[in-house]
Parts: C-alpha cells; sequence; structure tokens
C-alpha cells in the first residue's frame, strides 16, 4: 500500500490536497506532517477534520515504527518545492534557491519543465536550470 496515496484520499474527501509529508524531529520527538493546500486558503477546523480522520487510519498504518506525533496544517506561505506539482503551481512566484557549487540565488519562477525550470532574476535576466544541479529550493515572501 502506498501511504501517500490513501492519504491524500483522505484529504481529497474533506476538500484539500495533499501537498506533501514529513517526518522531523523536534526537541527529541518524533512529528508526521502532513501539509495541505485549498484554494481560498485552509482553516484550523479543516487542519483538525482531516486529523481526526487521518488518525485512526494511521493507527493501523503507522509512517513509522516509534512513537510520533501528527500534525495536518498548511505548508505556509514559504515553502519547499520538491516536486513537479509544487513547482507548477508556484509559477510567477518568488522563489530562492541554491545552485550546487555556485551559491543561492532569487527570482520569480517563469516556468517549468520536466527536466527543470526558469527563473527570471531582478535584472531581467532568464536563467533555465536544472532539478539536479539545484539544491533546496523555496517559495519566499519579502516582508516589507
Amino acid at each position: 500500500m502506498n501511504l501517500d496515496i490513501e492519504i491524500e484520499k483522505i484529504v481529497n474527501i474533506n476538500g484539500a490536497n495533499l501537498y506533501d509529508t514529513e517526518i522531523v524531529t523536534e526537541h527529541e520527538n518524533s512529528i508526521f506532517r502532513v501539509y495541505v493546500t485549498k484554494e481560498g486558503g485552509i482553516s484550523l477546523d479543516l487542519c483538525a477534520s482531516i486529523s481526526r480522520e487521518l488518525s485512526p487510519f494511521l493507527d493501523v498504518y503507522p509512517p513509522m515504527s516509534a512513537k510520533y506525533t501528527l500534525e495536518v496544517s498548511s505548508p505556509g506561505i514559504e515553502r519547499k518545492l520538491t516536486k513537479l506539482s509544487h513547482f507548477k503551481s508556484s509559477i510567477g512566484e518568488k522563489i530562492k534557491t541554491k545552485i550546487f557549487g555556485d551559491g543561492k540565488v532569487k527570482g520569480v519562477l517563469k516556468s517549468v519543465d520536466k527536466d527543470g525550470f526558469e527563473i527570471k532574476y531582478k535584472d531581467g535576466t532568464i536563467s533555465k536550470l536544472r532539478y539536479d544541479s539545484v539544491g533546496t529550493t523555496k517559495t519566499y515572501y519579502e516582508w516589507i
């Protein structure tokens, strides 16, 4: 069984979309995070509803063998782009990415395909970056 597919079904039944899942350790506690999105935004009530439905499913099909806490939330305004669908849904947004061996760059995500993406820098130039040449890529918000 593919756990993400089953989680996605539960999220979709609640009118939201599965963005991603991750397992993290904070202060020696394991956390299984389920990030969800929805047109118009995510409410606390929706996160709670999804959590209540996921909990019994994850009791039967745990995402890890260790004790963990389940968290359901929005990926936030500044979110990691790890899948092609993440990149596609972020076209037109500001992103920052680490280019292997060349530091970090910031710009606007212009286009995406299966091999990489185009980023437009402040000076107006556009670069095509391959997924295999970049590290962590995130959307970002300029706080004024």
